[in-house]
């Protein structure tokens, strides 16, 4: 099964999950980090295990 983490840019700092996903999971977080303040370039990443 893939796995896939979320990473982003908060008070200028480059920021990863510290837990995997599934992509379909993925997605649903991605959009609640994006809601969060002061969150910028939320993506989806390979999750490197």
């Amino acid at each position: 099964m893939e796995t896939v983490r979320i990473t982003w840019e908060q008070d200028g700092e480059s920021r990863e999950s510290a837990v995997t996903y599934s992509p379909q999971a993925a997605e649903d977080y991605k959009r609640y980090k994006e809601a969060e303040e002061g969150v910028t370039s939320v993506s989806i990443v390979p999750a490197k295990l």
